[in-house]
């Protein structure tokens, strides 16, 4: 019988028995590469230059909704494209180590196996009026891949395809000039995760599409992410086989006329180089993918519009005492400019076990947690002004151990009111890094943000596609934390994995029923 995603989750578990017991080398000979690279396909050269955005971080990931600017003319360029891309899933470092270079990307991803692609949809695309000579044409309406190696688009399909991704969507993207389409091929992930990979594909596209939003929304263009779509017919405009890699999420930017028409989708299978010499199945990923999936945009559309309103999966408040959080104002925050950001952010490999600024810690979850703009958050409803709660799918839980001005002990965050609930007081350290697989990097941390939902009502609320979505937006929120982290010169984070039953143990009788999703550890960095 078929896994639904539920059984995924209780099937994919880490306890300590199970690290213990399913420990097991890794073949290097093996290890896939990080690229996808196409053996024949004509190229698109992107923007010569790379225009770093300007706004600052904390303001870039503060956006909660998906509307821009509505003075500025909202279809995209050439130069917005190779923006996005760039910051989202480009090359952004490399660092030499025992005389190798290893290359580092715009987001964090799982053991840096960089599964995840990104694949543009879009009408004819203007350059600026100031390109090059390289790019003086502008772009193209087509179906492309992102190449990050050559910062250049692999040509897949050449016309206007917008239309057909629209209906796949139930005209949630209609109007875009641009789509951008994030997928995972999974062995890339699965051959040091195995059938984990299903959750890291949400995490890694999560942290992904939170620089994506971020860089959009810098740029003054509407952006959100479309989670409700006909999974195999965008995976036919891609020319992927979703039992290998399969799309993910949209983000549609910018604002423009529907196409006039489109042409018919032909079935192409562009040959692609080998990932690895030995590529392995896992059959329980492609279930889990399986059973979330939609069959049309008509689907799509009723799943939308049937997603009932108010948060689900979250825990109401309790009598603990309240901490209202002491952000600091916008005038007076860290200005250091997004893409500045982007660029420095890292992974933190080690704290040092001095405390942060509570009005520091304040800040990062004052911007970070505000919601993502995501469809199904909007419940079916056109309005794009329609309020939506700051977390629709789960609750932040704090274990703090080192901020100047706020207790140590655990708390359950109360985004929409400012506050943090105290569960518990005392120092947890030892705890901290036994619930993150035994980690002293989560042990050293200033302070671990969980993300829990109760996921049994969250599927029965929106199916079993109802699981990707918690997934997405814990992952996404998370990597808004990543990006107000880094904003402050002296913070570090990372993201851990966990015991998830041990967690959710931890944070009882307040999470009771609930899973955690993510865990992100913030500090100083040693």
């Amino acid at each position: 019988m078929p896994t639904d995603a539920l059984e995924y989750h209780e099937r994919t578990k880490h306890s300590p028995r199970s690290v213990r017991e399913g420990a097991s080398g890794l073949n290097f000979d093996n290890k896939p590469t990080p690229y996808k690279e196409y053996t024949d396909l004509p190229t698109w050269e992107l923007a010569e230059r790379i225009r770093p955005p300007q706004q600052p971080a904390l303001a870039a990931i503060a956006e909660p909704t998906p509307d821009g600017d509505p003075t500025r003319d909202g279809r995209p360029d050439l130069e917005t494209v190779t923006t996005c891309c760039y910051y989202a899933a480009g090359i952004t470092k490399s660092i030499e180590r025992r005389g190798r270079t290893h290359l580092f990307r715009a987001a964090a991803t799982t053991g840096a196996l960089y599964h995840v692609d990104l694949y543009v949809v879009c009408g004819a695309l203007e350059a600026r009026e100031d390109s090059a000579t390289q790019a003086e044409s502008g772009l193209a309406a087509g179906v492309y891949h992102f190449d990050p190696r050559t910062l250049s688009l692999d040509v897949l399909r050449e016309g206007d395809y917008r239309g057909a991704l629209a209906a796949a969507t139930g005209d949630a993207v209609v109007d875009a000039p641009l789509s951008i389409v994030a997928t995972s091929t999974w062995w890339r992930n699965a051959w040091k995760y195995a059938d984990r990979t299903f959750r890291h594909a949400f995490w890694d596209s999560g942290t992904t599409l939170a620089n994506l939003l971020a860089v959009a929304h810098a740029l003054d263009y509407r952006a959100e992410v479309v989670t409700g779509f006909a999974d195999r017919p965008v995976a036919d405009l891609l020319g992927v086989d979703p039992e290998r890699e399969a799309p993910l999420a949209i983000v549609p930017i910018g604002a423009s006329d529907p196409p006039d028409e489109t042409p018919a989708v032909e079935s192409i299978d562009p040959e692609t180089d080998p990932l690895s010499p030995n590529e392995k199945q896992f059959p329980l990923i492609h279930e889990a993918w399986q059973a979330g999936t939609l069959e049309d945009g008509t689907d799509a559309e009723r799943w939308r519009i049937d997603c009932p309103g108010g948060p689900i999966g979250t825990r109401d408040p309790g009598d603990g005492e309240r901490v209202a959080l002491e952000p600091v104002d916008p005038e007076t925050a860290s200005s250091r400019p997004l893409g500045e950001t982007i660029r420095r952010r890292g992974s933190c490999r080690e704290y040092e076990r001095e405390p942060i600024s509570f009005r520091k810690l304040s800040t990062v979850l004052d911007r970070a947690v505000r919601g993502v703009p995501m469809d199904v958050r909007r419940r079916g409803e056109r309005d794009r002004s329609a309020d939506v709660p700051p977390l629709s799918f789960g609750d932040p839980y704090l274990l703090v151990n080192g901020v100047d001005g706020l207790e140590s002990g655990t708390y359950h965050y109360h985004p929409a009111a400012g506050e943090l609930e105290r569960l518990r007081a005392g120092e947890f350290r030892s705890e901290a890094g036994h619930l993150a697989l035994d980690q002293r990097l989560a042990a050293d941390a200033a302070g671990c943000v969980y993300f829990l939902s109760d996921l049994e009502a969250v599927v029965d609320a929106l199916g079993d596609r109802g699981y990707r979505i918690a997934q997405l937006e814990a992952a996404l929120t998370a990597g808004r934390l990543y990006l107000g982290t880094y904003a402050h010169r002296d913070l570090g984070g990372t993201g851990l994995t966990f015991y998830d039953d041990v967690v959710s143990d931890f944070f009882a009788p307040r999470a009771a029923g609930q899973t955690p999703l993510f865990l992100y550890t913030i500090g100083r960095p040693a």
